[in-house]
């Protein structure tokens, strides 16, 4: 069995990568998508909006989205088992944003949002009420998402120095 430092630097860099992408993926969706989605008359933008996230659903984003979050939670435990000063305090702030910010507003405010507007007819007039406040609400937790997925990114990125200043220095 390798040493722990033998995983945790690939693990780390891994999480780093990963969060740093769902950040930009989630900070273009809310600058970009939702604006463009937002323009078009209600039933077109909600019934994009209903296609996108019936596509999410077993995609590459996916995937790497939980396996961000899995090395976050690995890497969570591996560093309070074995506490390595800054490196470890780097980390586990990394864990947490990434858990907390972005898994855990997905499944707590963003999932909920998409369900509820998954049954709804796109050209129905409760709809485009829906769908306006949809818009306001799904776009303000993927905000927070791609805050939190960034910091998270340049929290591991620190502890990534850290190591490397230790091991290597």
């Amino acid at each position: 069995m390798p040493p722990p430092d033998a995983w945790l630097f690939p693990l780390t860099l891994f999480a780093a990568l990963g969060c740093g992408l769902m950040g930009g993926v989630f900070l273009a969706f809310s600058s970009v998508v939702m604006q463009a989605l937002a323009r078009l008359p209600a039933p077109s933008g909600m019934a994009a909006m209903q296609s996108i996230n019936l596509t999410v659903i077993g995609s590459l984003f996916l995937m790497l989205f939980m396996l961000t979050a899995l090395a976050c939670g690995v890497l969570g435990l591996s560093v309070l088992l074995r506490w390595q000063g800054a490196f470890s305090a780097y980390v586990l702030a990394g864990g947490v944003l990434y858990l907390v910010g972005n898994l855990g507003v997905t499944l707590v405010c963003n999932v909920p949002l998409n369900n509820a507007l998954a049954p709804l007819d796109a050209s129905s007039t409760e709809a485009a009420r829906v769908w306006s406040d949809y818009v306001v609400s799904w776009t303000r937790w993927n905000h927070l998402r791609a805050v939190t997925g960034l910091a998270a990114a340049l929290s591991l990125t620190l502890a990534l120095c850290e190591w490397h200043g230790a091991h290597i220095g």
